[in-house]
């Protein structure tokens, strides 16, 4: 037997200052060896020793010395331990928070790159091994607070960034002009550039690894969850993607779609249908569709199966004199083209569906006032001309123009995942029904394409599901069963690699649960068993 190895000077004190400089020299050289770095061997040991493997507790960094460490094209410029209790991370809106140290950061992916985020590592004894990074909303710089706030809650690290842009304005597209890099910041690479230096500095924080990684977004986060599926497949163990706008470029043609449909040409300043109309029409549609489930509930459960034969909106037209119980002609007219979904007019090609029967009653926040919603990525993005306007859009050559400059920056269109599903990957898709924003029927469509592409809509469930939840507005509200724990319905898929068929869902009102329902897995839906309670989800079964 060899001799043992000798200790260093200072016998069995602790080598923490020597694991600090190893941890940040490792970090600044792009590369952490998760767990590598963080198992100091035990002096005093030798190579034919049965104990050889038995070493002494990661050592963890304090909050305060990650300050300065250098991460992955990035850097930790501020570290604070937040006591428990109440927390006021930016503005004036407070949450209650468990203890948790904060780290506020700055990433740098590219030389016209800035994106700021904000890393919350839960206490030790708190800590669940597992990090939820968090997404956006539209085009704002906002983090997700309330969503990081949930999380930690439950006992998850957690992250949010500021997409790569800091405008004071949320709708303010001027940071994309001449700034190709910052577009592609926000469309596509903002939550990868933050997770990559997340990552390790919870290991830092923690002294160990992260067990499990999920990213959990809706709207745009649903968006940036499809980005990170297809480009960045490597980065999560699991998604959640909400009312996913992944298909960016269409998703507002339609909102261009929409006020021109509204509006007679050259008039920005006089809606045909006006809210108090809209809200009229589905009123009538759901009195008319309700029932087509089996059960009458105020709810259309599947609006695909409102058809013109079940309800027609030119049967809401006034056979007199203008009145709120009725459409004029032209309102009528300017329905039916909004129902028929923005259009190449030259090919016929669906440029984006039109939004389902039951969601009217939402249309109104995102067609426009003087002109049309997102106008700005047309103004400043794709033609980059500030007197660029709308009425000479041409749904041919203008969407060809966006598909080739900025399409590339945002779109989140491909089918090819075949990395993150061999990966072990699961992502978890919901839309409501009623969503007047992110088109359900175009998410369908995408997982339409993904069973081509993968062979089969089974080799799709193996990895990736579809709730499309009745009722439900954009990312929640509405008359339907909207609140439902994504997280854990993910959290459990990824740890026992059974895959959700239905979740259970309540609608609440004044914080009361006044119905539960189970949502389904795309292709099936509940069903009522005939006897029973319609708010009790025990009286309910998917098929």
């Amino acid at each position: 037997m060899r001799a043992s190895k000798p200790c260093s000077p200072g016998g069995g004190r602790s080598r923490a200052p020597a694991l600090h400089r190893r941890l940040h020299s490792g970090l600044r050289a792009g590369v952490l060896i998760l767990g590598a770095p963080l198992i100091v061997a035990a002096c005093g040991g030798d190579d034919d020793d049965a104990n050889a493997g038995t070493t002494p507790p990661p050592v963890a960094m304090s909050c305060a010395s990650m300050v300065g460490m250098a991460l992955p094209d990035a850097t930790i410029t501020a570290a604070t331990e937040v006591a428990a209790g109440p927390f006021v991370p930016t503005g004036t809106a407070s949450y209650t928070v468990p203890a948790f140290c904060r780290l506020q950061g700055r990433s740098a992916p590219t030389s016209d790159s800035l994106i700021n985020f904000e890393v919350w590592v839960p206490k030790a004894t708190a800590w669940n091994g597992k990090v939820v990074v968090t997404g956006n909303g539209g085009y704002s710089p906002a983090l997700s607070y309330g969503d990081m706030v949930a999380a930690l809650g439950r006992g998850y690290a957690t992250v949010g960034g500021d997409t790569g842009h800091q405008s004071a304005d949320p709708n303010d597209l001027k940071f994309g002009i001449g700034h190709p890099e910052k577009i592609r910041d926000w469309g596509t690479r903002s939550i990868h550039a933050i997770t990559q230096a997340a990552k390790p500095a919870i290991t830092a924080v923690q002294g160990k690894t992260i067990a499990r990684s999920y990213y959990q977004g809706c709207s745009t986060g649903g968006h940036q969850g499809y980005a990170e599926v297809q480009r960045y497949p490597a980065d999560f163990d699991g998604v959640i993607a909400g009312a996913p706008g992944n298909n960016r470029t269409a998703l507002n043609a339609g909102f261009m779609w929409q006020f021109l449909a509204n509006h007679a040409q050259n008039d920005n300043t006089t809606p045909i249908l006006t809210n108090a109309k809209i809200q009229l029409v589905t009123r009538q549609a759901v009195a008319a569709c309700d029932a087509k489930d089996g059960v009458t509930d105020g709810v259309i459960s599947d609006p695909r199966r409102c058809t013109p034969d079940v309800f027609n909106v030119a049967s809401l037209q006034c056979t007199g004199a203008d009145n709120a119980n009725c459409l004029t002609a032209p309102q009528v007219s300017a329905m039916q083209k909004m129902y028929s979904g923005a259009r190449n007019l030259r090919t016929g090609e669906q440029v984006y569906p039109g939004w389902p029967v039951g969601s009217e009653s939402g249309w109104a926040s995102y067609w426009g006032t003087t002109e049309p919603t997102r106008a700005d990525y047309w103004r400043y993005w794709v033609f980059n001309d500030p007197n660029w306007n709308w009425w000479t859009f041409d749904f041919d050559q203008g969407m060809a123009t966006a598909r080739t400059t900025v399409g590339p920056l945002v779109d989140q269109l491909s089918t090819d995942v075949s990395a993150f599903k061999a990966r072990g990957g699961k992502l978890l898709v919901y839309n409501g029904w009623a969503d007047p924003v992110v088109n359900p029927i175009d998410t369908i469509a995408y997982f339409d394409r993904l069973a081509q592409a993968q062979g089969s809509p089974a080799q799709v469930a193996s990895f990736a599901r579809l709730f499309l939840v009745p009722g439900m507005g954009h990312c929640g509200g509405g008359t339907g069963t909207s609140t439902v724990d994504w997280l854990t319905a993910l959290d459990t898929w990824v740890e026992s690699g059974v895959a959700p068929d239905a979740l259970p869902a309540s609608r609440v009102a004044n914080q009361v649960v006044n119905r539960t329902r189970p949502i389904c897995a795309y292709p099936k839906e509940a069903k009522y068993s005939g006897t029973g309670s319609i708010d009790d989800a025990a009286n309910f079964t998917c098929g």
